[in-house]
């Protein structure tokens, strides 16, 4: 069973011989090592690149330990190479060799390798790694599958697939499970025991308790505006805890750090500007926040709004929350603005869309409801509504196209129909 991530091999390729070291990064699980080991080293060999020229070396291996020796894996490296040939070293949980920033930053210097890594633990994760290699470092984000590529490999209908991805998500070990039993250990196992069990160990943390229940609150609030004072108020007011303030922001970004969640910021349309807090997080990857709350709320509304999300941040594109200002008139005459949400607003280059995310839009009233705050966006950029109902794509008086959630997942150029 073979899924083809036809978007990372291009980003590899696209950064072929750019004298930088691509390090591919994203969740434990998601993939890594499979597109750089299997799908991009045949690429490698596809376009007549000689075996011999391509230099693998996997630390995980225990085959391999004598490599985790800076100075071994340096001459070794130096042996395989000839001035008139180019190489290609890809290296895999490369956080297991000692020193491994000043070892990749060294090999920068030979002019006829390029440099491809993945790491797999909170370590390499961590997104402020690319700084070590002084600039010279090009990140490849690699997401869990999408809806797209997990349609690859399920056998069924896409609306069999949807119940399914919705609730297990996209990590590719989940696909070849036949047991929904097999998929609820795996996650929750893979959630206690290997991310929850990194960051706790990086970063030396005593009060587990207080991170447990700060994960559960955030997988309880995905889609929700959010910050440290109100989830301080939640664990002061629910569960009786006075964790501070700082360390809730502390864990936070502990927690992106790892690839666990992301963070939308809210932006002010008319005013183009941003709004600091509250914001909103979302989940890398939907099974996972399921399985933190032993996939007891499996709320179709707030997930597929996390399923848009990260669907566009893996095409590329920067989200925000939208916040739209409209003054109105109430019964006594007076004047008051009132804030209108847009659920995203995607940004790639001179691209824009503003999208709304709608499960279902059953009477006029709702209709009305979800394009309020897009009529109220008066430039000339896309607005859509993304609904779970099987309908046509189609354009409403106002300019505002209706499209269906599968419509947008299966083709990556749907959002310029």
């Amino acid at each position: 069973m073979e899924i083809k991530r036809d978007q990372y091999l291009n980003a590899l390729k696209n950064r072929m011989h750019n004298g930088m070291i691509k390090v591919i990064t994203g969740i434990r699980r998601a993939g890594k090592s499979y597109i750089l080991f299997n799908i991009f080293q045949n690429h490698l060999l596809s376009i007549g690149v000689n075996p011999s020229q391509i230099i693998t070396i996997e630390f995980d291996r225990y085959e391999n330990r004598k490599y985790r020796n800076p100075d071994f894996v340096l001459e070794y490296i130096h042996s395989c190479l000839r001035k008139e040939e180019q190489y290609y070293l890809l290296m895999d949980e490369v956080q297991l060799l000692p020193d491994f920033e000043e070892v990749l930053n060294s090999l920068l210097h030979y002019q006829n390798l390029d440099i491809y890594v993945t790491g797999s633990n909170s370590k390499f994760l961590s997104k402020d790694i690319i700084t070590q290699f002084r600039g010279r470092g090009d990140e490849i984000h690699v997401w869990p599958l999408t809806f797209k590529e997990f349609m690859q490999v399920y056998d069924g209908d896409v609306y069999n697939g949807w119940a399914e991805y919705v609730v297990y998500g996209g990590l590719p070990l989940t696909v070849s499970m036949k047991t929904e039993e097999q998929k609820v250990q795996y996650l929750t196992n893979l959630f206690k025991e290997t991310y929850l069990k990194d960051i706790i160990e990086r970063y030396h943390i005593d009060k587990v308790q207080e991170m447990d229940d700060l994960l559960n609150i955030l997988a309880s609030s995905i889609g929700s505006l959010t910050n440290p004072p109100r989830i301080e108020a939640t664990f002061k007011s629910l569960i009786h805890s006075n964790i501070s303030m700082n360390t809730i922001r502390k864990y936070i970004e502990y927690l992106e750090d790892a690839f666990i969640i992301n963070k939308a910021y809210r932006y002010n349309v008319k005013g183009r500007k941003y709004i600091g807090t509250p914001l909103k997080y979302y989940f890398e990857d939907v099974g996972l926040r399921n399985a933190r709350l032993g996939f007891r709320q499996v709320e179709q509304t707030h997930l597929m709004e996390n399923i848009i999300y990260n669907e566009l941040r893996s095409r590329g594109y920067s989200v925000d929350v939208g916040v739209v200002e409209k003054r109105e008139v109430d019964s006594n005459g007076k004047e008051k603005k009132k804030q209108l949400e847009i659920d995203f607003i995607a940004n790639l280059g001179s691209k824009r869309y503003y999208i709304q995310s709608a499960y279902s839009m059953p009477t006029e009233e709702k209709r009305i409801q979800e394009k309020a705050s897009l009529i109220s966006v008066k430039d000339s950029f896309k607005k859509i509504i993304l609904v779970k109902d099987v309908v046509k794509i189609s354009r409403d008086e106002d300019g505002i196209m209706m499209m269906n959630i599968y419509d947008f997942l299966l083709n990556k150029d749907s959002l310029d129909y």
